[in-house]
């Protein structure tokens, strides 16, 4: 008999006893019988949850005085352990295996082969169905299958008939309905309180048993037919580069989109008496566990993506396609998700959206980069979150410190709560020195600007009474578009960017694509060969080789510049003739330009960035060419040390006091001296209160930061003696300790300047 034969014919029995009026024990008492008959076993048994702990509450072929005696806890046994991790076992000898435990009330010990499925609800396990024989063997696989798809149904039976108490049902032991603490990797500093909002509402399967299998076949057939029109769209987007990741990972999702092995599952699983969606659930199931054995990253990834695919499929044809943005946010909202992209974050109201929980991501993700933009907090790879939140529970983030606290007590909310509003105490008293000019105690004016890539970002300059943008990210467009923007678009983002500015200067950066910073439009086979992508076919490397596409962008900011001064730096640079080679671009569409009688900028300042180290070596040839010169700390620091900064194994190697960063930076500055070249640094050294005191000692007079950085860094400027501070600087690099940070905090204390 097929599994699908056997799983319909145990359904069709348990329908009928499910629908009788017989009293919740009898039920199930009728169930293990049922399926003992059908799968020919001497021993069938259910556990289920109560008060945490799984209970013996029907068998068949074991002693009847241990039903609701035997009780043992999630993970405790053969039982608790097929609870604990969800997943099957198969055995042809149960004591053999190391977790064992023999319950002598239950009279088990002349059986030797034992088979357990859990039967899972929500994603939990709330029991255990398994069988035993006498004789030594491992059941077939047609059995297994009929099992697990049985317990499946079994788990919706249970909890419709109440068998269980509700938050058992649920998965959820006294720990998870309590407080519990998430920790994860800080992505995005800050505090933020809301309710728990899944980014893919799950869909909730209402009915389990087909009343008719052939229209449950057609809507699979329908939702397929949508799921792989939609992956066939996002790889017709894909119009600009041959080969590369992108197209590996879009093949992928095509191979599982149109495997005919998977559909088969699916198909089977209706056959036994499931509708499309518990069918879909079912084999998902099945793709789950085999999950938890794949000890290879790379075919952990593609079970990963069929999860996804399968994810997808249940939301169609459960007709819930959208995300929670689509529904809108209601209340102040902690959003989860296992991964986000930077377009999906932008669907989301910034007025409601209070932080970000993810189960994956990483420091380089394109979505952190957004989400830092719009000052979200943001945590990764949180473990439990699934198990441990629910929709709608209370969180508090501190990405600050990289943890949630989820279902706070009274007292802990009330607690954060006055912390927070410390916080926004700061925060007003940083935004009443908008007005004021950050001026040192010794009159010395200190340039600070803020970082931008959002259109959005540009009410901030008001806000904050920044000096000006000193890096606009135009890659923030190419990061959230399906394809490459367009010029007309280009165009009017930066025009509406240069308006919102009025008098102030706006450094805009070219596209830093590429590596790290992968588009699915945009990729090459050199790019999808790199081991280290951060250092690889990206930013300036890649526009001078796609010229099409710098081509476009210095026609973009040349007509939106019209009538303006225009700044323009180049990333990445590594020798001077990739700045020349850059520059040229421009310059030639500044001539087309002037054929067509275009108004031109009334003057375009040409800067590069100082990331790669090897251009401090030949800087005395590129100075005569710049205008400014702006050094990107985050990847020359990461250069410098060859340490990775998204690995968290390296995070303490990556430290902006240290004196091999920091004597390098005095050098790039003390060359510069004379050159009438006006040196910076953008990125997150210089809104960090110690590091900006550090850069500010050894000569740097521009800085461009998040803006929620200007205020206190505008704070600290007001406080600082250059001389002094100069002075204790040389004193500190001349003989160094292993960081600097102890000296500076000791320093800036003694000075009642506050630097946490």
């Amino acid at each position: 008999m097929s599994a699908a034969a056997s799983a319909r014919q145990i359904l069709t029995r348990l329908t009928e006893v499910m629908a009788s009026r017989m009293h919740a024990q009898g039920k199930l008492d009728q169930v293990v019988e049922i399926i003992g008959e059908c799968l020919s076993s001497e021993v069938c048994s259910i556990y289920l949850l109560r008060d945490g702990m799984l209970e013996l509450f029907a068998t068949r072929g074991l002693n009847q005085s241990a039903v609701h005696v035997t009780r043992m806890a999630i993970g405790e046994g053969l039982t608790g352990a097929i609870a604990k991790k969800v997943e099957t076992l198969n055995l042809a000898e149960a004591k053999a295996h190391p977790d064992f435990q023999y319950r002598p009330e239950t009279g088990e010990e002349k059986f030797h082969s034992f088979a357990g499925v859990p039967i899972v609800y929500r994603e939990r396990a709330v029991g255990v169905l398994c069988v035993q024989h006498v004789e030594p063997r491992r059941y077939e696989e047609v059995e297994i299958e009929a099992l697990q798809t049985t317990a499946m149904v079994l788990s919706e039976l249970i909890a419709n008939a109440e068998l269980v108490d509700e938050e058992d049902a649920l998965g959820l032991t006294a720990e998870m309905t309590g407080p519990q603490t998430l920790s994860g990797l800080t992505l995005v500093k800050g505090l933020g309180a809301g309710h728990a909002v899944y980014h893919q509402p799950r869909v909730e399967i209402t009915q389990v048993m087909a009343q008719d299998i052939e229209a449950e076949r057609e809507r699979v057939y329908r939702a397929f037919d949508k799921m792989r029109e939609q992956i066939d769209t996002l790889a017709s987007q894909a119009e600009f580069g041959v080969g590369g990741e992108h197209e590996e990972v879009l093949e992928t999702y095509k191979m599982f989109a149109y495997d005919e092995g998977w559909s088969r599952r699916i198909n089977e699983s209706i056959d036994s008496g499931l509708t499309a969606e518990a069918a879909i659930e079912r084999v998902q199931q099945h793709t789950r566990m085999r999950m938890r054995e794949i000890d290879d990253p790379l075919l952990a990834d593609r079970m990963h993506d069929l999860e996804d695919l399968a994810n997808r499929l249940l939301r169609i044809v459960a007709g819930q396609v959208g995300t929670a943005a689509s529904q809108g946010l209601r209340r102040d909202t902690i959003l989860i998700a296992r991964n986000l992209g930077p377009a999906e974050l932008l669907e989301y109201d910034k007025r409601r959206l209070k932080g970000v929980i993810l189960e994956e991501g990483s420091l380089t993700a394109h979505v952190v980069i957004v989400a830092r933009a719009m000052n979200v907090p943001v945590i990764g790879r949180t473990k439990g979150v699934r198990t441990t939140i629910r929709e709608g529970d209370e969180i508090l983030l501190d990405a600050s410190a990289g943890n949630a606290i989820v279902r706070p007590l009274p007292q802990v909310a009330d607690a954060f709560q006055t912390r927070f509003a410390k916080s926004r105490e700061k925060q007003a008293a940083y935004a009443s020195l908008k007005d004021i000019e950050p001026f040192t105690r010794c009159g010395t004016r200190i340039q600070v600007m803020m970082n931008a890539g959002l259109r959005d970002d540009m009410s901030a300059l008001a806000m904050t009474g920044a000096d000006g943008v000193g890096l606009f990210r135009t890659e923030f467009q190419f990061l959230v578009s399906a394809t490459l923007p367009q010029r007309e678009r280009q165009t009017k983002l930066y025009r509406d960017v240069l308006d919102a500015a009025g008098e102030k200067p706006v450094i805009f950066r070219t596209v830093d694509i590429g590596g790290d910073k992968s588009v699915p439009y945009l990729a090459s086979e050199i790019a999808a060969q790199d081991e280290n992508p951060a250092m690889g076919w990206r930013a300036l490397r890649l526009a001078l080789e796609r010229e099409g596409l710098m081509k476009i962008q210095a026609r973009s900011l040349l007509e939106a510049a019209a009538g303006r001064s225009l700044y323009v730096m180049f990333p990445m640079v590594s020798e001077p003739w990739e700045f020349d080679a850059a520059k040229t671009v421009f310059d030639e569409q500044l001539a087309f330009l002037r054929t067509q009688k275009k108004l031109l900028p009334e003057k375009v300042h040409f800067g590069a960035m100082l990331e790669v180290p090897a251009l401090a070596e030949v800087l005395d040839m590129l100075l005569p060419r710049l205008s400014f010169l702006s050094i990107g700390t985050n990847d020359l620091t990461q250069f410098l040390f060859a340490a990775d900064r998204a690995n968290p194994k390296l995070a303490e190697r990556y430290d902006w006091l240290s004196p091999s960063i920091l004597r390098f930076l005095r050098r790039v500055m003390q060359n510069s001296v004379g050159s009438g070249v006006d040196i910076g640094v953008c990125g997150e050294m210089g809104g960090r209160r110690l590091e900006a005191l550090a850069l500010l000692g050894i000569g740097y007079r521009r800085l461009s930061i998040t803006p929620a950085a200007v205020g206190p860094i505008k704070e600290l400027v007001r406080k600082v003696d250059l001389a002094e501070l100069t002075t204790a600087m040389n004193g500190w690099l001349t003989s160094p300790q292993r960081s600097l940070r102890e000296e500076l905090s000791a320093w800036a204390a003694a000075r009642e300047i506050e630097h946490d």
